[in-house]
């Protein structure tokens, strides 16, 4: 700053209000310092302005998403980011490829960087070692899966009951012969989709003893392998739920595969991407992961600007959309 300051022959001062963009400064000193300043490409110092703001933000939030690889981690992320730009803050985000091992470690990593806010997509059973950095003054917020160990906003999807409405379809279609095929059952969205699936089929009197529910697909290539070993099976089911989109993905691949795309009924949880072109277009639980993560920033910025509320838990609708594989009738017996 120094010297941009002597180069724009203005005081050290000057500099500073025009890098905080302060007003009361005449648009041609403006024009000076910031032509001096690209000229020795002079970029302010975020971390020392931070020591000298009496509010100790940093002006950045840290996001921390299941996994990259998922599209549903893509949009939370968007919703998260269109909020924070319009707040002049910054995102820090990351991936825990659902993996536990990594969380605490890419927690304490964004921490390290002494954000002002967390926003997360848990994958450990017990968040209660992030107490004490709530604490401490860090603002926390939870997407997608609730917390335990912890109290803290919280905004989910209605992950049971959108999978019960789901199955519930599938037997008003007709279907008796039905299977689940889920995430891993530590995740707590795939344990509730899981819930919710059994549970329907009990209120209208479907045994589930016999049921397969096949746990532990984390990605196309585990839900291929998974759903051909059931299609081949001695008595195959006439539907299948699936209960996140790349569990969907792999099964429609399979289904294709064997040739049963038009004879075994599919509902999803997650829409996919073409899951409208392809024939017969897939029917799925939407969620709505933008305004999940829209409405996760903005309880963070609430709490940053002095909100002290009860902490709440949020549930955002989700929308059943049949585009026809769930449509498919059983065969007749």
């Amino acid at each position: 700053m120094r010297d941009v300051a002597a180069l724009a022959g203005v005081g050290l001062k000057t500099v500073s209000r025009v890098v905080n963009g302060e007003p009361n400064v005449a648009a041609e000193t403006q024009a000076r310092v910031r032509a001096a300043a690209e000229q020795l490409d002079f970029r302010p110092d975020i971390h020392a302005g931070n020591l000298r703001r009496t509010d100790r933000k940093t002006r950045t939030i840290g996001l921390v998403v299941g996994s990259v690889a998922n599209p549903f981690s893509g949009a939370l992320h968007r919703g998260v980011e269109d909020l924070a730009a319009s707040r002049g803050t910054a995102v820090f985000a990351s991936s825990l490829d659902d993996d536990a091992t990594r969380e605490t470690r890419i927690v304490s990593e964004m921490l390290s960087r002494r954000v002002d806010g967390l926003i997360l997509t848990t994958v450990l059973k017990n968040q209660s070692y992030l107490a004490p950095e709530q604490q401490r003054g860090t603002v926390l917020a939870f997407v997608d899966r609730e917390p335990l160990g912890i109290e803290a906003d919280t905004i989910v999807t209605d992950n049971a009951e959108a999978a019960a409405a789901a199955t519930a379809h599938l037997v008003a279609v007709g279907h008796r012969r039905l299977a689940y095929l889920g995430d891993r059952a530590e995740i707590w969205t795939a344990s509730q989709r899981r819930t919710g699936f059994l549970r329907q089929l009990g209120r209208v009197g479907v045994a589930t003893a016999d049921i397969p529910v096949i746990e532990g697909l984390h990605d196309e290539a585990s839900a291929f392998a998974a759903t051909l070993r059931l299609l081949d099976s001695p008595s195959p089911p006439t539907a299948l739920f699936t209960s996140q989109n790349l569990v969907t993905i792999g099964t429609i691949r399979a289904l294709r595969t064997r040739g049963l795309h038009n004879r075994i009924a599919l509902f999803g949880f997650d829409d996919i991407p073409l899951g409208d072109m392809i024939e017969p277009g897939v029917s799925v639980v939407a969620q709505n992961p933008y305004e999940m993560g829209r409405l996760a920033a903005a309880r963070v910025f609430a709490r940053l600007d002095g909100d002290d509320s009860s902490f709440s838990t949020v549930v955002v609708p989700s929308t059943l959309i049949h585009r026809g594989s769930g449509d498919i009738a059983p065969p007749a017996d």
